[in-house]
């Protein structure tokens, strides 16, 4: 379809990539519940750049220099970005997403996906005002930004 410059390069792509195989029959796609949160795999925000910046910054938190990448932003679907690409799901993840360019007339211009998953989900969950959250980095940001205290 043109999104790579020779057919053979998406070829190697699809021949490569690993398909997500699901533990149980059938998948959700839907809101986060309680209820279901033993069978979390992954977490999707749909975020600004400001709220990009915080999630990166936030998956970034606890990793040293010579720690693995937490965050990619690897070619694939807009689908694909969600869980398929993170391999190893028990480990602390996430992906920059919604760059599908076949998907993008879908979402506002302004609006990227930040999936990740659960253990990074619990992670971020776990950032508190002892942490960059209450530095003035990001007040500044809010401030700027004409968001009040509780944004």
């Amino acid at each position: 379809e043109g999104l790579k410059a020779e057919g053979e390069l998406i070829g190697q792509w699809m021949d490569q990539t690993q398909p997500y195989e699901p533990q149980h029959p059938h998948l959700l796609v839907g809101p986060l519940r309680n209820e279901q949160y033993d069978y979390l795999k992954t977490v999707t925000f749909f975020v600004n750049p400001d709220q990009l910046s915080l999630f990166v910054t936030g998956a970034h938190y606890r990793t040293g220099p010579s720690d693995p990448p937490v965050v990619t932003a690897p070619f694939a679907s807009g689908c694909g970005l969600m869980a398929a690409l993170f391999g190893d799901l028990d480990r602390p993840k996430a992906i920059i997403g919604a760059t599908d360019i076949a998907m993008r007339k879908y979402l506002p211009p302004d609006i990227l996906a930040f999936s990740v998953t659960k253990p990074m989900y619990e992670q971020l969950c776990a950032l508190d005002e002892h942490s960059f959250l209450g530095k003035p980095f990001w007040q500044g940001v809010k401030k700027a930004r004409g968001m009040g205290e509780k944004s």
